[in-house]
Order: structure tokens, then sequence, then C-alpha cells
């Protein structure tokens, strides 16, 4: 491969950071081990990372405005969430790199434009329909159903602004249209699942690339329960997992990091389900097992700086913490026992410093290690139940 000639944004620099939850937290706390200065934007000004950065600007995510004066005094921007509109990365673009590009978020911001990329670039994808009425979904229901995940094209992540149909319950298409709330979407078929798994790929705008093994992801209630690295899936599939995400970063010039969510069949095939353009959940357990955490390799992309080794060193998982756990049977608060958890041989805690914990919501995660995969896995679920 022949790379291009790269003009690096060496550390004292300042880096740019459009969201400021927790995975702007940990891109920064990377990039601040690097010796850079760190600005983020957020709409709370309170945010998880407002605690380890220089400065917060306080704006949504079509606020231009806010991007522009975050741009004005950075080096380089990139960001930790999709949903920033493209107002604001035009606004910022005009002061400074954004990486990756509008291109590349304008595709995967849309569910519908996401699929169509996919599909007409010859990636393996579950059928599906773009929905722009009721009666499209109606016939969607007929022609790939009965079972379907029906998600809104933009905006919703961990569960949020999904519907399931035909797994034993009684919503009709109408009403699922309506909670959706009449905008459109994309009907998934349900697939005969084995695994899920992601494949993380950084690309430096040089055209450095490099891609982690393969992490394997559990589900509950459609929110990332626990994941670990390695995946120990077969060789083979490894191989064609890392070559449809190396593909897919090569087919968008990525200037950054891209997270390829997969499901595997039991019929052993790989089909591509999302795209996230940013560090991923599935890959906070790249601070343990790899050389180089997917945070400090955002930043690397970022900054057009070597990749680092993405070598796993040791089998290392996660498993998330939901805000379910401060609170008891009966509603009433409490605080977790961390000091239970980390009495487990391996186990690390990493709290995000949100300020109010809800049903649901991500407020850190607990990881460990092991000599195997599945000794790691098992060590921080034997944590988590202490809590």
């Amino acid at each position: 491969m022949t790379l291009k000639t790269a003009n690096p944004i060496l550390p004292g620099a300042t880096i740019g950071i459009l969201g400021g939850g927790q995975l702007g937290r940990m891109m920064a706390m990377a990039a601040r081990s690097l010796g850079y200065r760190v600005q983020v934007m957020d709409p709370d000004p309170s945010c998880p990372a407002r605690f380890v950065v220089d400065a917060c600007f306080e704006g949504g995510w079509n606020d231009a405005r806010a991007a522009a004066d975050l741009a004005r005094g950075s080096d380089v921007i990139t960001l930790e969430i999709e949903q920033v509109s493209l107002a604001c990365l035009d606004a910022a673009q005009k002061y400074a790199p954004v990486r990756p590009g509008r291109a590349l978020m304008g595709t995967i911001q849309d569910r519908i434009l996401q699929k169509t990329w996919l599909a007409e670039h010859g990636f393996p994808i579950g059928a599906w329909r773009a929905i722009e009425s009721e009666e499209d979904l109606v016939k969607a229901v007929a022609e790939i159903g009965p079972r379907l995940f029906v998600k809104s094209a933009r905006g919703g992540y961990d569960g949020r602004s999904q519907v399931k149909l035909g797994f034993g319950d009684a919503t009709p298409p109408a009403e699922a249209w309506k909670l959706l709330g009449g905008k459109p979407c994309v009907a998934e078929q349900a697939v005969d699942l084995d695994k899920e798994i992601s494949v993380m790929v950084a690309r430096a705008p040089n055209g450095e690339t490099k891609s982690f093994s393969s992490a394997m992801n559990h589900h509950e209630n459609q929110i990332l329960a626990w994941s670990v690295i390695p995946s120990s899936i077969p060789a083979d599939l490894e191989n064609k997992a890392q070559g449809i995400a190396a593909r897919i970063a090569k087919e968008f010039e990525l200037e950054g990091l891209i997270a390829v969510e997969l499901f595997m069949t039991k019929s052993g095939e790989l089909l591509v389900n999302e795209l996230a353009p940013r560090p991923h959940n599935s890959y906070h357990a790249s601070e343990r097992a790899c050389v180089t955490s997917q945070f400090e390799q955002a930043i690397r992309a970022a900054c057009d700086l070597p990749l680092g080794d993405v070598s796993v060193v040791q089998p290392a998982a996660i498993s998330n913490l939901l805000g379910d756990l401060w609170f008891d049977e009966d509603g009433n608060c409490r605080e977790p026992r961390w000091d239970a958890a980390l009495a487990v041989t391996g186990v690390r805690l990493h709290l995000y410093e949100k300020h109010s914990a809800r049903p649901g919501r991500k407020m850190g995660h607990l990881s460990a290690v092991g000599a195997t995969p599945e000794e790691a896995v098992a060590r921080v679920l034997e944590a988590q139940d202490k809590l």
C-alpha cells in the first residue's frame, strides 16, 4: 500500500471533540496522556468529559455556531457521537480538519442511506426495506416478516427508537409506525442468529489502516450487556470479518475509527448490521486487552500519527453498569457494592461521573482480564453479580 505523505498534528496541539459523553471523556483522557490539550462541545455543560478537558462549549447537535467556536481554537476536530448535524461539521471544517468527514457522516447518520450504501457496494446484509409510510411497513411484514426489527432512520441507540414485530407480541404495523413518530424507518428481517461480533478499524489520513481483533458481544434488551476481546470465532470467519471491515474503511476513505457490527448466523454467514464512526462500547475492553486502546487509536488517527499496535496481549471483557444498579427492588436509591466487585481477581471499575442514575443509562463499566476469553467473561460477570 502506498501511503500519502503524513502531516501529523503533534502533541501540544489542541483536539476538539464533538460530544462530551463517556466516549468523549475516555478519548480526552487518552489525548491528555499523549500531551494534547482537549476541548469538547456538548449539550450538557456538566457532561462526563467536562472534568478532564481544558474547555467545554455548550451546544446541541444542531448548534453550528458552537461547533465553529470549538473549531476556532482547535487544530483538529473529531467526534464521539454520530448525531452531530452536517451543519455543525461544515461550520467546524472552516477552521480545522474534521475527521471523520462529512461524506461518511452523511451516509452513516441515516440508516436508509447506510443500508443502501452497503448494498450498492456489495457488502453482505440481511433482508430489509426502507419504510416511508404505514403502508410500506405493512408491505414489509408481508415480504420479509413476520419477525422484524423496525428502527428509526435517524437517531436512536441502545434499543431506543426501535420496535419489534412478530416476536409473540400483538403490536400491529400501524401502532409501530405511530410509536416511531411516523417518520422514515428501516425494517430489518430477524436473522437466525448465532453470535454478534464487531470489528474496529482505524485509518489515518495518510492511508495507514489497522484493525483490532473481533469482539464478541452479548446484548440484553437491545443494550450491550458484556463484550470480550478476542471473540474466538473460527479463523476463516475472523479473516472474513476483518476483510469486510477493512474494505468498508477503504471505500469510505475513513479518517478516524469505524466499528462494524456483524451478525454471525447459525449457517455461518456474516451479515453487516450497523456502522459506528467513533469509539464503540464493544471495544472498551481494548484498554486492557490490546497494546493500544481504541481511545488512543482514535486520537492517533485523527492527528495523522502512526497507528498503534493492536495486538492482543491478554483476553479482556467488560460488563456495562446501567443506572438500574443504583435502585433496589422497591425503587429506593442505593450505592452499588464497589468493594465487593473489586475483590474479584483481575477486575477494574470505570465510572463516567454522570450526575444521576436512571434505568437503562450507562453509568460505567467493569473490566476484567483472564487467561482465556471465557475466564475474563466469568470474572467480570462474577464482579457484576456482587454489586
